[in-house]
């Protein structure tokens, strides 16, 4: 089994948006941390992993087809922002973005009949579903519960229950 150069190209350049997208959440949840956002870092934190773990799936499936990975240079993410629902918007903008890329990913394995990187996407079309839809639930949260100091403290514990364990800074 061989993947075509176009599924190659395709396939390394979403190793290098979900890299980007890690990296934007760790800058995320770095500024929530600073900006006192405890449950909203983890939050993004647990983010950052999991899109440092999708990458990795996108290079482990590059490599198993003979289709050595390309690590890429990832640029800087944004670094300040002016709250806790721009950056829900911002998340749930790159998401769609990695979505569309997938999407975009799919159609080449409809016309090439790659049947294995077409299975091999299904898992990631699922995935973006969830992804999605949870960042659109938490920004109906602002709509529901309000924009208050309050309304933002309850918010930050939504998002610390939706989190896994808390990430250990200090190991």
């Amino acid at each position: 089994m061989k993947i075509s150069p176009k599924m190659k190209k395709s396939l390394n350049d979403q190793v290098a948006l979900e890299g980007a997208a890690s990296n934007s959440y760790l800058a995320m949840a770095s500024w929530c941390e600073v900006t006192g956002y405890e449950g909203a870092a983890n939050y993004f934190y647990a983010q950052s992993d999991e899109e440092r773990t999708h990458m990795l799936k996108i290079i482990h499936y590059l490599n198993d087809m003979g289709a050595a990975s390309t690590i890429p240079a990832i640029q800087s993410p944004l670094s300040t922002f002016k709250s806790l629902e721009g950056i829900l918007k911002i998340a749930l903008k790159n998401e769609q973005t990695v979505t569309a890329a997938i999407h975009k990913m799919v159609e080449i394995t409809q016309k090439e009949k790659d049947h294995s990187t077409y299975a091999f996407l299904e898992w990631f079309v699922n995935e973006q579903v969830q992804e999605e839809t949870k960042f659109e639930t938490l920004l109906q949260k602002f709509e529901l519960i309000g924009r208050d100091k309050l309304a933002i403290n309850e918010i930050d514990k939504i998002l610390a229950a939706e989190s896994p364990t808390p990430v250990d800074s200090t190991a």
